[in-house]
């Protein structure tokens, strides 16, 4: 036997013991990956446990796309203009119009004081007051109101879509029932979610559209709801059945903490009124017993102190019987 011969023989002994005890050179990894992928990290699991490993996982990436979506909905009401002010309290008025009418108003209010002959510096402050505080105050009592009209149908609509659901029907031909036959104001929001679909646009995007005028978080339940069955599937009816269910177990909360703090807000008004009652009451009385207050300078100073602590006063008792459900 030659050298050389001998020699190769002895090379391919060697590479063959190589690959016998060290799987790692013959690429032998990848294969242990996947076993360990396929088993989930654990050999003796059963095919059940298994199956049950990646229905737990999948919950968990359903549970994520939730929280996501839910984030991504919550930043998009932070900043809101006043052109989207005005569409979700249901008016129609455009903001050049808003923003004119509010002028108006300050100059009238403005020329009534004038007229009556309050002094300058308070008719000034009444009438930015009058046109600028008023307007707005009554825009977020426009939009506070929509909302709870929307909230109020809106377990009802949801109950239609299933109920269209396990009969069969697909969502879309659900959400034109709902756009038909339910109340307002969410007969009119559905219509718009009906026509942007008929314009082109998916479901899920279709149905964001809610969430833009009502930003609530019950509507964002419903939004979110709809966005991961479109993308990941599932039981769309056991979905929205649970939402249902939640949507008026949340109003239950909301009439039980009404119902509870109404002490606390009958003691707010009272305590706000009780001032102007007052000073109503003693001027009536005796007419020029409050009259150093308006006529002096130093009562006019005493006048807009007392004025300013008893805005304070207001506003800190409003927040403190606002409650977020």
């Amino acid at each position: 036997m030659s050298p050389l011969f001998l020699g190769i023989l002895v090379f391919v002994c060697i590479g063959a013991l190589g690959i016998a005890f060290v799987p790692s050179l013959a690429n032998s990894g990848r294969a242990d990956k996947r076993i360990k992928a396929f088993n989930t990290g654990d050999p003796h699991k059963s095919p059940a446990d298994r199956v049950a490993g990646d229905r737990d996982r999948r919950r968990k990436e359903l549970q994520q796309s939730i929280i996501d979506q839910a984030k991504e909905n919550e930043k998009k009401k932070k900043r809101v203009p006043l052109q989207m002010q005005l569409y979700q309290a249901g008016m129609k008025l455009k903001k050049g119009a808003f923003i004119r009418n509010s002028l108006i108003l300050g100059v009238v209010v403005f020329v009534l004081l004038f007229v009556l002959g309050v002094p300058i510096l308070f008719t000034l402050t009444f009438a930015v007051a009058g046109g600028y505080l008023l307007p707005r105050m009554y825009l977020a009592r426009r939009r506070k109101k929509f909302r709870k009209a929307f909230l109020l149908e809106l377990p009802n609509a949801v109950e239609a879509i299933v109920r269209g659901v396990k009969t069969g029907l697909p969502l879309n031909d659900s959400l034109k029932i709902v756009a038909k036959e339910a109340k307002e104001p969410v007969k009119s929001e559905f219509a718009h979610v009906v026509d942007a679909q008929a314009m082109g646009q998916s479901t899920e995007d279709a149905v964001a559209l809610i969430y833009e005028r009502v930003p609530l978080s019950e509507v964002n339940f419903f939004v979110v709801v709809i966005s991961v069955q479109q993308k990941s599937g599932g039981n769309l009816s056991e979905a929205l059945t649970n939402l249902s269910r939640i949507l008026r177990d949340r109003k239950k909360m909301q009439a039980k903490v009404q119902a509870m703090s109404s002490e606390a807000k009958a003691s707010a008004y009272i305590i706000g009124s009780l001032p102007f009652i007052v000073a109503s009451l003693v001027s009536f009385v005796t007419p020029t017993y409050l009259l150093p207050l308006v006529a002096s300078p130093l009562g006019n100073i005493m006048l807009g102190v007392a004025v300013f602590m008893m805005s304070i006063g207001i506003f800190i008792m409003n927040r403190m019987i606002q409650f977020d459900y």
